[in-house]
């Protein structure tokens, strides 16, 4: 059973390189906002109304969290098992579909818009994560998990390779950007958006790559492995702070469950110990330096002294 310390500093937050030093608060602990989920995933922050949503993927709904009131509610269900969340710089929630096979934008009224669930005439497989670039343009990773069976979606046919793409959503322009990555799960550009970095989920071991983003913005080039997780890392959704520093949800051991982050050159500086796997993440708050995280059947909270990039 999880217990919150009660002590400060939270000794959760390790220290890997004396780097790492000036992110920690030593007056701020992780806190559990909410638990209950299957599998939570996917949170974003909206700032304007001051609350979080989240998914949970297998219940089928995006639940959501208030601030100013700690409450805990139903969002959407169904939810068409969606997966990644985020906003476009409009402030529109985006949001991968698994079951749906689909990447949808919820309208200021709430009425739903597809941006995209067939390439090339192809159906989408299950589109698992996606950040808005400052141009408007909509990335998204497509990996075949959610029509492996019917705990995440439904079984069905894979019709397209798991491709990485780039969406313009106003005229409905789609590329694929990177073929060759195996498993293309979580993703996030670098605060100057001259790199995009993915996680490769399925390569053994896994890694997060790193690709230069062209000059016209619309291309990835140069794709490198800039983080070997090693034997048991699970890099799966990441950010970046304004600092390029990578904070990713990480886990498969106890030792290991959390977040880990790495400074722009790959080297891991520090390590957030939670109880459960952490899947994704989000830095939300009144100064975007309150790190939000989806971890398995709950979503906790860290105050650091860093700021996350905008767009994510």
């Amino acid at each position: 059973m999880w217990e919150p310390n009660q002590r400060y500093p939270d000794a959760a937050i390790e220290i890997l390189d004396a780097s790492f030093a000036k992110y920690r608060l030593p007056l701020a602990s992780i806190e559990r906002l909410a638990t209950g989920c299957r599998w939570a995933e996917g949170p974003v922050w909206f700032g304007d109304g001051r609350y979080l949503l989240w998914s949970d993927l297998p219940n089928n709904r995006i639940l959501k969290w208030e601030e100013e009131t700690g409450a805990v509610g139903i969002f959407r269900k169904p939810s068409h098992n969606a997966n990644g969340n985020t906003r476009d710089r409009q402030g529109r929630l985006v949001t991968c579909e698994h079951d749906a096979r689909r990447v949808t934008r919820t309208e200021y009224d709430g009425t739903i818009t597809v941006l995209m669930d067939r390439f090339e005439g192809k159906r989408l497989n299950s589109p698992n994560d996606v950040v808005v670039k400052s141009d408007g343009s909509v990335w998204f990773t497509d990996p075949a998990f959610g029509i492996l069976g019917y705990y995440e979606g439904h079984r069905a046919p894979q019709e397209l390779p798991t491709n990485l793409y780039r969406l313009e959503p106003e005229t409905g322009e789609a590329s694929v950007v990177a073929a060759d990555v195996i498993a293309p799960n979580g993703l996030c550009f670098s605060p100057d958006e001259k790199l995009l970095y993915v996680v490769e989920s399925r390569s053994t071991p896994r890694h997060i790559l790193a690709f230069d983003v062209s000059a016209s913005g619309k291309q990835l080039a140069n794709k490198r492995i800039l983080i070997d997780a090693g034997p048991d890392g699970t890099p799966d959704g990441m950010r970046c702070d304004v600092d390029g520093n990578i904070w990713a949800g990480w886990g498969m051991t106890e030792a290991l469950d959390g977040v880990r982050i790495f400074n722009p050159e790959g080297r891991p500086i520090g390590h957030i110990h939670l109880p459960e796997r952490c899947a994704n993440l989000c830095f939300g708050g009144l100064h975007r330096n309150r790190l939000m995280t989806a971890a398995s059947h709950s979503v906790y909270s860290l105050y650091v002294n860093t700021q996350g990039a905008p767009g994510g």
